[in-house]
């Protein structure tokens, strides 16, 4: 006889936490939730490995709530206290582990209370907030250090639990000093909990300084979804230009349905991706380690409500390897820290809620296969089925392979398939695809990324103040030179009819402006006096009116009389 399915309600969680799961839409627990909840309820340390968008943050954050209510209904009055930490590695992720517990805390929010110290805010705004003493505190390392160090927070003698998420990459960002501070001010028993999406050394180093005998969770999953849920495909091109003439068949076509994210290699290709888009007459975010967190917060918040379907990202790989080779050439010279104008506690492969993602385009073959498998992770959350795209040159081949070998072994079926494409159907679209290519100079790159900066120093809510003082700063800002992007094509917003291919004809669906205004009806007079019949031929649906019509001669005769 099979074994009943799991649920949540067979796990002894307090009824208002059912509720909340229950409107969340959580029908069964994941693999990860399934067998993390039950030994997390018991006390035990863990250390679980899933893969990206299994479930990960309601695993602690299910049990993490479950045991502050326990200690609010026991016998004995508690203390109002900080009772759980959660360390995350990035901003976005801050935000989104604490969207996660407020949600799950939904009907109880009079016994918990959640703090994110991860928010954009400076830490002086956030000392009211630790003067409550929320029962959960999230953030990073480095901003929960200086709040410690400050002594607007206190977890010596209160703290009974901690979470370290996504901790593979908590020391690749540089927090493995202030980790270690920190941990100093820590009591000596308290549960804890290391979440990961890969076992890396930097996740062996941490299970030595946070877990007490943990339970080890290696969950026998691949790390990524099957074929029924997740289609990977691979599209070998000769050149740069063969990239931007199929992304551009793709998009303006309609072939690629839904919302995409695409993943540039590195910042400067990030921004000649959105321009070339623009060129289309297609408006795409843009998300990079240089933008303040509120505006990344903000384009995020943009795309998952709709306002555009296309978001391009640079992930924290980049940024990471930087930031590795910065920090051993600072210990070998022992000089200070240099900031380059990156967030340091900025990620988008992972950290950030992207919503409703159908496509993840690849325009540049990910470095590593950690990389790819988080920029895969993007799409194919839950039970959405995505679709998973990789441009690769010739160059490229060998590193692709050897990202699909390690993935054909995992899983035979999860293997990147070639995808078919004929070329030389959409060879009528490549005279527009150059054109639209030779607009993007670097030049007009630079001034794109000006432009950036200009619109953050004026929204900037820290130069607010500065700018009432010194008016004529704004002044001058707002009156510099004027910038001069690249120029706007209006004929390439649209593909005639006669560059679809007949092949994809009857799959493609163009760009739908035109479209829109063929809907409405033509006006009965137009300005030099002509009248539209019907929709027939144009050259002969117009008549010239040498004399008034009879209605307005009939008032003319009504009003003389």
């Amino acid at each position: 006889m099979a074994a009943p399915s799991p649920s949540f309600a067979h796990m002894g969680l307090d009824p208002r936490l059912l509720q909340a799961i229950a409107e969340l839409g959580w029908a069964r627990p994941t693999l990860i939730q399934d067998k993390a909840i039950p030994l997390a309820l018991e006390g035990k340390d863990l250390l679980a490995r899933a893969r990206t968008g299994s479930g990960k943050t309601a695993a602690y954050a299910i049990p993490l709530i479950q045991r502050l209510l326990q200690l609010k209904q026991g016998p004995a009055v508690q203390e109002q206290a900080v009772r759980a930490l959660v360390l995350v590695p990035t901003k976005e992720l801050g935000r989104q582990a604490t969207t996660m517990l407020r949600d799950l805390a939904a009907y109880c929010t009079r016994h918990v209370r959640i703090a994110d110290l991860s928010a954009p805010t400076e830490p002086a705004a956030q000392r009211p907030l630790l003067m409550e003493k929320p029962d959960v505190v999230v953030g990073t390392p480095g901003r929960v250090l200086a709040h410690v160090l400050s002594h607007g927070l206190s977890l010596r003698n209160s703290l009974e639990l901690l979470v370290l998420d996504e901790a593979d990459l908590l020391l690749s960002f540089g927090f493995e000093d202030d980790l270690k501070s920190l941990l100093c001010h820590l009591p000596r028993i308290h549960q804890s909990f290391l979440m990961s999406a890969t076992f890396s050394p930097d996740v062996e180093a941490l299970k030595e300084l946070v877990l007490h005998n943990p339970v080890t969770l290696r969950l026998q999953e691949a790390q990524l979804p099957g074929p029924a849920q997740l289609q990977q495909w691979r599209l070998e091109l000769g050149t740069e230009e063969d990239k931007c003439l199929v992304l551009y068949a793709l998009l303006k076509l309609g072939l690629l349905r839904g919302r995409a994210l695409l993943f540039a290699g590195a910042l400067e290709r990030s921004y000649r991706l959105r321009l070339f888009l623009e060129q289309l007459g297609l408006p795409a975010g843009l998300l990079n380690a240089q933008l303040p967190a509120r505006s990344r917060c903000h384009i995020l918040s943009q795309f998952n409500q709709g306002f555009y379907d296309y978001l391009i990202a640079t992930d924290e790989l980049d940024m990471v390897e930087s930031q590795a080779q910065a920090r051993t050439r600072r210990k070998a010279r022992k000089g200070p820290k240099v900031d380059k104008g990156q967030d340091p506690e900025f990620g988008v492969s992972r950290g950030i809620d992207f919503q409703d993602v159908a496509a993840v385009i690849n325009f540049d073959v990910p470095p590593t296969l950690e990389a790819y498998v988080h920029r895969a992770g993007r799409t194919a959350r839950a039970d959405n089925p995505g679709t998973v795209l990789t441009f690769v040159l010739p160059s490229e081949c060998p590193q692709l392979d050897a990202i699909e070998e390690v993935l054909g072994a995992d899983n035979a079926e999860a293997a990147i398939q070639p995808y078919q494409f004929h070329m030389e159907e959409i060879e009528g679209l490549r005279y527009r695809c150059r054109d639209a290519m030779r607009s993007v100079t670097k030049q007009a790159i630079k001034e794109a990324r000006l432009r950036d900066i200009k619109d953050e120093l004026l929204n900037s809510e820290k130069l607010k103040t500065y700018f009432e003082d010194n008016p004529r700063d704004l002044h001058l800002l707002r009156h510099d030179r004027p910038l001069h992007p690249a120029i706007i094509k209006p004929h390439l917003r649209h593909v005639p009819d006669y560059l679809v291919p007949p092949s994809l004809r009857s799959v493609a669906r163009p760009h739908l402006s035109k479209r829109k205004r063929q809907r409405h009806k033509p006006p009965a007079h137009n300005r030099a006096g002509f009248q539209s019949r019907g929709t027939r031929n144009p050259l002969r649906s117009f008549r010239y009116l040498g004399r008034k019509p009879r209605r307005l001669a009939k008032k003319e005769e009504e009003t003389v009389a």
